[in-house]
């Protein structure tokens, strides 16, 4: 399962369809909060996250989901790419960090990345 975390309505229900279309199975929300208090998001294999969020950010994210025992694969989207935020991705997990506007075949390509 792909946990999907995405503040914005249309950038996150896009990438549900892209994922489900190619055959994985999504569990998307719109806030990191709701994300960690789920418990299905313990099932995912990969976790999607915008670095921005209404309530948080994707490292931030990340760093607590890890704090709960999650061992998962992460990617990274972000529209205020910096070399900043690559490094405290990388620093945080994240095996790829990808700008907005985004490629649908560029976030395929990171889904199929070899695990470390």
């Amino acid at each position: 399962m792909v946990l999907l975390v995405e503040d914005e309505d249309g950038v996150r229900r896009s990438l549900q369809l892209l994922l489900a279309g190619k055959g994985y199975r999504v569990k998307a929300f719109s806030a990191a909060e709701a994300a960690i208090a789920d418990p299905a998001s313990r099932d995912a294999a990969i976790l999607i996250a915008d670095y921005r969020l209404r309530d948080s950010d994707g490292v931030r994210l990340l760093t607590a989901l890890r704090q709960r025992g999650w061992h998962g694969r992460a990617i990274l989207v972000t529209g205020f790419g910096s070399k900043e935020i690559d490094r405290a991705a990388h620093a945080a997990g994240f095996e790829a960090v990808i700008a907005k506007p985004m490629r649908h075949q560029e976030l395929l390509a990171a889904l199929r990345l070899p695990t470390a």
